[in-house]
């Protein structure tokens, strides 16, 4: 945790945004398969995280912004508890390291809702994304699991968006160590893609460097030789020479839970052949274009549009796309290659804040979502601010069913070679992401330098 005052800062910074009724923020509970000796890995609601500090399962919370009461509501350990877990602090001193002054039972949060809304007052509460969280706030607040969503409050959601996603020094300083733990994860990885390595040797190897150095991998380790699949998460392949191994893979804390989320893509065997580097120098140029683009008040739509014209001349130079770059991109000819967004929000969640609802947070009134392929996944289309972190991360892909299907329908053939690009169904993918703090008039990238040019990859692989 952070010091009290960091958490009773952030809790006056909401009252400061809603002035009106309260807000309740139920923590998650722990999952369970034969409780309570056997559970899954815990991990607490990020925004109860945000407020309230503190890691422990059944717990939650409540802002009123009319009388200014802070409350955390959670039960002390019986001999049951102490049994399996040991000792536990009170849930008084667990609130003292918040800057709660008052607390109650579990019980006296239902109590205190039900008080509110009898005497007519908003209760504003976030939509929730856990099936316990849903039926414990429909049983509360008498509204059906399926309209729970829906009836969310759109003046917390854009309150809470504001807040998390300007990140403080401290919070910068937290995605720091959690990028440097991934330095090592991502090395380690580079230092073992050799052939006859099965994937899931590395995979998790990698996934125990981060346990060893600050908590769980921050979402479940994407590595493969097959990384024209985006999400790939089977690690049952053995690394054969002239292949290329994705790792997307970063690290999460396990007492404050910000994140990291780095990508690199290497040649098996340590040595770029001449048509793996060719694609490569595309994708780490956008990279660097994008990246070099970032500052305040742009929008990061138009970076995105940038990386996907960066692709396109390369790809042109490449002989697998010709015609006008501009064209083509407005075209979105070039999603057949870069078929995603170039990057997110990064925080407390790897894709930050989504829980509230994507739009929320990477669009606004002024920049919608475009509805074009490929373009529309970008999760992030909004200005950028000073504060914000954010993951670039341009790939090419070459995805023999996209590859098929486009071709068929005679999609886009003035800007795209297909006797070309048949010759590289077998080529697989790169993505290369690196994760960036918008400064007050530039930007900075987080963290240890991870190798990314093919010189510093080739010298890494070669020791």
């Amino acid at each position: 945790m952070f010091k009290p005052e960091t958490y009773i800062l952030r809790r006056k910074a909401l009252k400061d945004e809603i002035r009106t009724g309260l807000a309740i923020f139920p923590g998650n509970t722990e999952a369970s398969f034969n409780y309570p000796a056997n559970t899954y890995h815990y991990r607490q609601d990020s925004t109860f995280s945000y407020f309230f500090g503190i890691n422990q399962p059944d717990l939650a919370g409540i802002i009123d912004f009319e009388t200014g009461a802070e409350i955390l509501f959670g039960n002390d350990v019986d001999m049951d508890d102490i049994i399996w877990m040991g000792p536990q602090p009170s849930i008084a001193d667990r609130g003292a390291q918040a800057g709660i002054k008052h607390t109650a039972p579990l019980a006296d949060f239902a109590r205190y809702i039900e008080e509110a809304r009898t005497a007519g007052r908003k209760v504003h509460f976030l939509p929730p994304y856990r099936g316990e969280t849903k039926i414990q706030l429909s049983e509360i607040l008498g509204i059906m699991p399926k309209e729970i969503k829906e009836s969310a409050s759109v003046d917390l959601i854009r309150a809470v968006v504001k807040l998390r996603a300007v990140k403080s020094a401290e919070e910068i300083t937290e995605i720091e160590k959690m990028v440097d733990v991934a330095y090592l994860m991502h090395t380690t990885a580079m230092k073992m893609a050799h052939p006859g390595i099965i994937e899931q040797e590395i995979a998790g190897t990698i996934e125990g460097i981060a346990l060893a150095n600050a908590g769980p991998v921050s979402f479940p380790v994407i590595l493969s030789i097959n990384g024209q699949t985006l999400h790939n998460h089977y690690h049952g392949n053995v690394l054969a020479e002239g292949r290329m191994m994705v790792v997307d893979a970063g690290c999460e804390s396990e007492e404050t839970l910000y994140s990291s989320d780095i990508t690199r893509t290497v040649p098996v065997g340590g040595k770029f052949s001449s048509r793996q580097r060719e694609i490569y120098e595309i994708v780490l140029n956008a990279n660097l274009k994008a990246i070099e683009a970032i500052k305040p008040g742009i929008p990061y739509r138009e970076i995105h549009l940038l990386a996907a014209r960066v692709i396109t001349d390369g790809l042109k130079a490449a002989g697998l796309m010709k015609g006008d770059t501009d064209e083509a991109v407005a075209a979105g000819a070039h999603a057949l290659f870069f078929p995603h967004g170039l990057g997110h929000m990064l925080g407390m969640d790897v894709h930050d804040l989504e829980g509230v609802g994507e739009n929320f947070v990477g669009y606004d009134d002024e920049i919608t979502r475009s509805k074009q392929f490929g373009t529309a996944f970008l999760r992030l289309g909004r200005r950028l601010q000073p504060g914000f972190v954010l993951t670039v991360e341009p790939g090419i892909y070459f995805i023999p069913a996209l590859i098929d299907q486009w071709k068929t329908e005679g999609k886009f053939t003035q800007f795209i070679n297909y006797d070309k690009v048949e010759a590289y169904k077998d080529f697989g993918g790169i993505r290369i992401e690196d994760d960036v703090l918008v400064t007050d008039n530039g930007y900075r990238v987080l963290g240890k330098p991870i190798p990314k040019t093919v010189e510093e990859i080739e010298n890494l692989m070669r020791r």
